[in-house]
């Protein structure tokens, strides 16, 4: 038995050598993207209209902040002219009172004759 257990041996050993040394096969992998084309058109589009978006939102804030700054700068202008007209008034009515008119008419050489004054009201 000893001679047929060598026997064995031996034939696993020459079967052992013979055999080709086969390598190890190499997993290719295929790299598979998580998104499909059709989605990265989508997302290329939101994001564009997005992106067009923000812009459009920030040129309507500034046109509005330069619109109310023109509005503040005519509400400044119209109260300055408003105080100009009240001084202006005033010193109508201060310049338009008898007394005054009837001293530059005697300055004038006109004569106040009692006669000849009417009385105009607005």
């Amino acid at each position: 038995m000893s001679n047929l257990a060598r026997k064995i041996q031996e034939e696993k050993q020459f079967d052992v050598q013979t055999q080709p040394v086969q390598a190890p096969k190499k997993k290719i992998k295929t790299r598979k993207s998580w998104l499909s084309p059709g989605e990265k058109i989508l997302g290329l589009a939101f994001t564009g209209i997005v992106c067009f978006g923000a812009v459009q939102m920030v040129s309507n804030q500034s046109a509005i902040y330069e619109i109310n700054k023109e509005i503040q700068q005519t509400e400044e202008a119209i109260q300055t002219q408003n105080k100009v007209n009240t001084d202006l008034k005033m010193q109508v009515s201060e310049l338009s009172t008898y007394e005054r008119i009837k001293a530059k008419a005697e300055e004038m050489g006109l004569k106040f004759s009692g006669n000849n004054v009417k009385v105009v009201e607005d």
